[in-house]
């Protein structure tokens, strides 16, 4: 089965005339990318317009039952857990920063008042990216061999060329 994935990667390889460690490494740097990028947009975007409180509290009192609402309900549960875990190690978000080597509190206060907005708004943030997942893996298999021809291959060989003239003449 494996042989099968490879030979189908390296097909691709050779038909976008890039190497496949480039083309991985490219495809895992715009990932990355499509995931940081739209977190701070959107975060930015629904706290400009105020929606991360009224898309929480309507999710919360929604009593429909239909998958997206349940996803939905499910990715920003998640997002609130990560913004709570990201804002204690960090200070930020308005809660106190905490050593990540002590142990947990067993009652922790939720998330502190007046701040709950920016809260909701990252927690909302999290779950647009989340729900973009297979547009963000679509852009980043579609971009990859761009990237890895522009990006990745000059790096590396402006790289190889720094160590080359390092270790001098053979």
């Amino acid at each position: 089965m494996a042989s099968r994935y490879r030979a189908t990667l390296e097909a691709i390889s050779q038909r976008t005339n890039t190497s496949l460690p480039s083309l991985v490494l490219s495809f895992g740097i715009l990932h990355e990318v499509t995931a940081i990028a739209p977190l701070f947009g959107v975060f930015y975007t629904v706290r400009y317009f105020g929606l991360g409180e009224q898309v929480v509290e309507t999710l919360s009192t929604s009593e429909s039952t239909s998958w997206v609402s349940e996803k939905a309900r499910t990715y920003m549960t998640e997002g609130e857990r990560r913004v709570e875990r990201v804002g204690r190690r960090y200070g930020i978000f308005g809660y106190e920063k905490r050593d990540p080597e002590a142990p947990k509190e067993s009652a922790e206060s939720g998330p502190p008042s007046g701040l709950a907005g920016n809260i909701a708004n990252m927690a909302l943030a999290y779950a647009v990216t989340k729900a973009m997942l297979p547009l963000r893996i679509g852009l980043s298999l579609y971009l990859a061999p761009a990237c890895s021809r522009s990006l990745v291959d000059p790096i590396g060989r402006a790289f190889r060329g720094a160590v080359q003239s390092f270790r001098g003449p053979r």
